[in-house]
């Protein structure tokens, strides 16, 4: 009899330290899955140390018109970031290339969707200081991020924003007001076919270029 109380108990113990370890693992997952909520005052450490922890520096862009494919500077540590995290956040998943500059630019990342606006308001609300002084020149191929619309006398770029430069030999009218922090490494064909694309008043193509991003391995 007192032998069956003591495998009874056993099995209780047992039990017990199971749901006990279910409920740290749940914990565990919960915190995991909680993301920090960026602003002007925490994105730049945020991005400080998951730069160290996220090495990636290759990305490539999916359109119907084909893929380009990026590397991203390391010496311009906090857009290589930010823009890594953006991508492994599917930030840019089913955004378009809303602006198109014939001979000149395309600009991708914004837009005026609601999926998108919700997309941002899980992320933060936060801009990144240029950094323009590591030599970079506005090369045909470089992508580069625009500042901010909002008064901006600093040139604080907007980091949900990039564009590519499509021009030849290069845009060098914006080298020290916005940083360059990657070039094009295979697709500028791409990049040209979306550049010749029919756009409205608003330099925004008539019929939308959908993007795709996605960490090169």
């Amino acid at each position: 009899m007192g032998i069956k109380k003591t495998q009874k108990d056993s099995k209780k113990k047992i039990s017990d330290k199971t749901n006990i370890i279910k409920e740290i693992d749940k914990v565990d997952s919960i915190d995991h899955e909680k993301k920090i909520i960026l602003d002007d005052k925490n994105a730049i450490p945020f991005f400080f140390n998951y730069g160290k922890e996220n090495l990636e520096d290759k990305v490539r862009i999916s359109t119907r018109f084909g893929n380009i494919d990026l590397q991203l500077f390391n010496n311009t540590p906090y857009h290589r970031a930010n823009f890594i995290y953006l991508t492994k956040m599917k930030y840019f998943n089913k955004t378009t290339f809303h602006r198109v500059v014939p001979d000149f630019i395309i600009q991708g990342g914004n837009s005026d969707r609601y999926e998108t606006a919700k997309k941002r308001s899980h992320i933060g609300k936060y801009l990144l200081p240029p950094d323009t002084k590591k030599g970079y020149k506005h090369h045909r191929g470089v992508i580069s991020m625009p500042s901010s619309e909002i008064e901006n006398p600093h040139k604080l770029a907007s980091p949900y924003e990039f564009f590519i430069v499509q021009k030849s030999p290069g845009a060098y009218h914006l080298d020290g007001n916005y940083t360059v922090f990657g070039k094009v490494i295979k697709g500028m064909d791409v990049v040209d076919k979306i550049n010749k694309q029919k756009t409205d008043n608003r330099e925004t193509p008539l019929t939308n270029v959908f993007m795709e991003v996605s960490i090169l391995k």
